[in-house]
């Protein structure tokens, strides 16, 4: 009963295809699974940075308009500077948001006595020359933002305007 040599030869050919093809097979395996692992990761990496992008975007992209709000006309007499003068000044002021526009209406004659106060103690020539016309902004920026009750935090006022400046 021996086995005939052709059989031997048959054999031994069918295990070496079945030993090479387990190792191509393993190979296929690991190489799916690095790249399945890999494509993972980059989808959860850039998944991840969409969010923060977009909220980077939204705030480029929805900048406030600025709100305005005039003040009446003040008209006043200046401190004697050899002779009296006059002041007559249309004043605009920027300020964050529309709730702030309000909450300055609703304080107008606190407003009003601060910006008096201030403008009569001017002279004709502390505020004729553009310097002295930037000081007073400034100085005016100041008292406006200074909180009209105890306990309350500053005006977010952030600018001043001249829209009329008259001197007689």
């Amino acid at each position: 009963m021996a086995q005939d040599p052709k059989q031997d030869a048959t054999t031994e050919e069918a295990e070496a295809p079945v030993k090479s093809s387990k190792k191509k097979l393993i190979i296929i395996l690991a190489a799916v699974l690095v790249l399945a692992a890999g494509g993972g990761g980059a989808a959860w990496y850039f998944m991840k940075a969409k969010p923060a992008d977009k909220k980077a975007e939204k705030h480029v992209e929805a900048p406030k308009p600025p709100v305005f709000l005039a003040l009446e006309t003040f008209t006043i007499n200046l401190q004697p500077d050899p002779d009296e003068k006059f002041l007559q000044l249309d004043v605009t002021v920027q300020v964050a948001g529309p709730e702030v526009a309000e909450y300055i209406k609703l304080q107008m004659p606190a407003v009003r006595n601060r910006m008096l106060m201030l403008l009569t103690s001017k002279t004709a020539s502390e505020i004729s020359t553009s310097e002295g016309k930037t000081l007073l902004s400034e100085e005016m920026l100041a008292e406006l933002k200074k909180p009209y009750a105890a306990g309350e935090k500053p005006q977010a006022v952030t600018s001043v305007l001249f829209t009329s400046f008259v001197v007689q």
